[in-house]
C-alpha cells in the first residue's frame, strides 16, 4: 500500500489553469491557502490546485445606501439617508481582502455613529440646513478608518431627511399660517395706502376748490367795482347806491324765476320787495366785507 502511494506521488503533475481578470478587477492568488500575489485585468495562468484566484475585487466606485433613525435636539424623530461611495485602492487591496470580512457592515456602523453623534445637537430646522456639514462630518470619518482597510471613501451625500408624517403636517400648517399672517399683514398696509392717499386727495381737492371760491368772490367784486364805476360815470346824478339797488332788483328777479321753476308760493308785495332789498343788500354788503378780507388775506 505504501509502495502505491509512492508511486501516485510520484507520477503527479500540475495542471496551469487559465483564469480572465475582468477590466477594473484586481485578482487575488493564494499558493495552498497561503496569499500568493494579486494579479490585474487580463489573462492569467495558475497552478492548480496548488495555486487559486481566491476572490476577486472591484475597483470601480461603488455606493452604499445607509438609512438611519436619530432624534433631534427637540425632541422630533428623523430617518436620515445616506449614500456612501467608495472604491478600493488598488495598491491596499491586500488589506481589503484579508483584514475586511464584510466592508459594508463596517461602513454603515460609521455612518450610523456619525449621524448618531451629530444630529441631536441640532434642532429639525437647523439639521435641515446643515446637510452638508453633516455630510463632511460622515466623509471626514469615514475617510480617516476605511484608508487603513484598503478602501477610499469618494464622496457622503445626505440624500434624505424625513422627520414623522404628523410632524411634516404640523410643519406646513405653520408655514401656512405664517404665510397667511403676512398676507393679512400686506393687505392691511395696502388698505391703509388707499385711505391715506384718498384723504390727501380729498384734502387737496377741498383746497383747490377753495382756491376757485376765492378767485369767483375776487371776480365778482372786481365786476361790480366796474359796473358801479361805469355807470355812476355814463349816468348824471347816479349814485352807487342807486346801482345796487338796480343790481339787488335784478337778482331779486332772478330767485323768483328759479323759484318759480320749482313751483312754490312766495309773498309778493311792493312793501316785501323793499324787505328783501334791505335785507339782501344788508346780507350782500357784508358777503363783499368778508371777500375782501379773504383776498387780502390770501
Amino acid at each position: 500500500m505504501q509502495v502505491m502511494h509512492d508511486r501516485v506521488l510520484s507520477t503527479w503533475d500540475g495542471f496551469f489553469c487559465l483564469q480572465c481578470i475582468r477590466e477594473k478587477e484586481v485578482g487575488v492568488v493564494e499558493d495552498l491557502g497561503q496569499y500568493k500575489k494579486l494579479v490585474g485585468a487580463g489573462p492569467h495562468f495558475v497552478l492548480w490546485p496548488l495555486q487559486s484566484v481566491a476572490g476577486r475585487l472591484s475597483l470601480r466606485v461603488q455606493q452604499l445606501d445607509v438609512i438611519c433613525e436619530t432624534k433631534t435636539k427637540d425632541n422630533v424623530f428623523v430617518q436620515v439617508g445616506v449614500a456612501v461611495q467608495y472604491k478600493v485602492v488598488t495598491e491596499s487591496a491586500y488589506d481589503a481582502w484579508y483584514r475586511l470580512t464584510s466592508p459594508t457592515s463596517q461602513i454603515q456602523a460609521y455612518v450610523f455613529d456619525v449621524i448618531r453623534s451629530t444630529i441631536p445637537r441640532m434642532e429639525l430646522d437647523q439639521a435641515f440646513e446643515s446637510k452638508d456639514d453633516i455630510a463632511q462630518a460622515v466623509l471626514a470619518q469615514l475617510q480617516a478608518v476605511m484608508k487603513d482597510y484598503g478602501y477610499s471613501i469618494v464622496n457622503t451625500l445626505v440624500t434624505d431627511l424625513s422627520p414623522d408624517v404628523k410632524v411634516k403636517a404640523s410643519m406646513n400648517e405653520i408655514n401656512a399660517a405664517k404665510r397667511l399672517k403676512e398676507a393679512a399683514s400686506h393687505q392691511a398696509e395696502a388698505e391703509k395706502i388707499r385711505q391715506v392717499k384718498a384723504a390727501e386727495a380729498d384734502a387737496e381737492a377741498r383746497y383747490l376748490s377753495g382756491l376757485g371760491v376765492a378767485r369767483q368772490r375776487k371776480a365778482i367784486v372786481s365786476g361790480l367795482q366796474s359796473s358801479v364805476s361805469e355807470f355812476s360815470g355814463e349816468v348824471s346824478g347816479a349814485t352807487p347806491k342807486d346801482v345796487m339797488d338796480i343790481l339787488l332788483l335784478s337778482q331779486y328777479f332772478d330767485t323768483l324765476s328759479s323759484v318759480g321753476a320749482n313751483s312754490l308760493i312766495l309773498e309778493h308785495d311792493p312793501a316785501t320787495v323793499h324787505s328783501l332789498q334791505q335785507q339782501v343788500g344788508a346780507s350782500f354788503m357784508a358777503n363783499i366785507t368778508e371777500t375782501k378780507k379773504d383776498f387780502f388775506d390770501t
